[in-house]
């Protein structure tokens, strides 16, 4: 039997995390035969995390991800338990490991645009950090057997930064819909107490561009509101700087951490999606917003324009007047998109049988 191992350790983490729950859980409904999968988890998710397939272990590991921890004790974990195959599921991974591997490279944000914690810190310590990462993604881009990619454009993006030779082991596996919000009723206590609004749902990251996206918001109808939907981090704090102006702006709401039943409510109920962004991989809340057929209006960045075509409403996110006046001009036409035959493209159960597949070519041919 071929052990299998998979770097769950962002698990709980947004974005990456709603990959790895998906993974998975689609996972565990095969019937593995011939696999066996070793998630490696932190703590917490260690004593969480159950399940009933026996082809499925769990492993608790205390490296963090960017840590010198993760180069030693992580990568001494994965060689002491001897692995046919690794999947590193996350651009962070230990440089020292030299057996067979395969990676997830979501985006490549990180090399257009500050992000993370270390892009909060002095010019100098930003800049060690991220010719770390530079090295490190390199070393996992170069040694990789394969890698998944969740659109073409990412993949596109990485043969122009990394070069030709690399073209032909990268693998385009769209991804889809996080299961737990087609399992979840909305939460319809909240319609007693919003109404009439727009949403954006993501982190509040620098490329994220919601700055930008509050500063057009600031033009529109105030019986209009605009929900920001997001997890609290250290960036949190400056996007309520930017909403708390002289003025109050009390027709712009900032919520965090909210629960996946008030998601379910805020995708069903919102006049539309609306989503700045400079740089994605792939667009996790365009999908969900899709799956429940509300409107989206959205940057015109070239993912977007693979995962929706022509079907929302696009803007230059550079341009705050422009982003105003598309939302001015959904207000006043209000027009319909159909996402049926897009969200055929999008499944989770559908990447994970595609990602078994590469496991199995992997370990049947190298």
């Amino acid at each position: 039997m071929k052990k299998i191992g998979i770097d769950a350790r962002l698990y709980s983490q947004t974005g990456v995390g709603t990959y790895l729950k998906n993974l998975i859980y689609y996972l565990e409904k095969k019937d593995l035969k011939d696999e066996l999968f070793y998630i490696y988890l932190m703590p917490d998710d260690y004593d969480n995390f159950k399940t009933k397939n026996k082809n499925i272990i769990k492993r608790k590991v205390y490296s963090r991800w960017h840590t010198f921890g993760e180069q030693v004790g992580f990568a001494a974990k994965l060689y002491q338990d001897n692995l046919d195959l690794m999947h590193f599921t996350y651009f962070s991974y230990p440089i020292f490991y030299f057996k067979k591997f395969i990676a997830t490279v979501h985006d490549v944000t990180p090399l257009l645009f500050k992000t993370g914690k270390a892009s909060t810190k002095n010019q100098l310590i930003y800049n060690i950090k991220h010719l770390f990462f530079r090295i490190i993604l390199r070393c996992q881009i170069e040694r990789a057997i394969k890698i998944i990619t969740p659109t073409n454009t990412v993949k596109e993006q990485l043969v122009e930064i990394y070069g030709q030779k690399i073209s032909k082991k990268i693998f385009s596996i769209y991804e889809g819909v996080n299961y737990q919000i087609t399992e979840l009723k909305e939460n319809k206590e909240l319609g007693k107490k919003y109404n009439n609004f727009f949403i954006y749902v993501g982190n509040f990251y620098p490329h994220k561009n919601v700055e930008k996206l509050i500063e057009a918001f600031k033009n529109i109808n105030k019986k209009y509101k605009l929900i920001l939907i997001g997890p609290k981090d250290f960036f949190t704090a400056r996007i309520l700087r930017c909403i708390d102006t002289p003025k109050k702006n009390k027709n712009i709401l900032l919520l965090t951490n909210s629960s996946l039943t008030d998601l379910v409510f805020f995708y069903k109920n919102a006049l539309a999606l609306v989503h700045p962004s400079l740089s994605e991989g792939f667009g996790l809340p365009l999908i969900e917003t899709a799956y429940f057929n509300t409107p989206i209006i959205a940057s015109n960045i070239k993912v977007f324009k693979e995962l929706l075509g022509n079907n929302y409403l696009s803007f230059n996110p550079n341009d705050t007047n422009d982003i105003a006046e598309k939302i001015k001009n959904f207000i006043e036409k209000r027009p319909k998109f159909d996402y049926t035959n897009i969200m055929k493209k999008y499944s989770f159960s559908k990447m994970t049988d595609e990602t078994l597949k590469i496991y199995q070519e992997v370990l049947n041919k190298y």
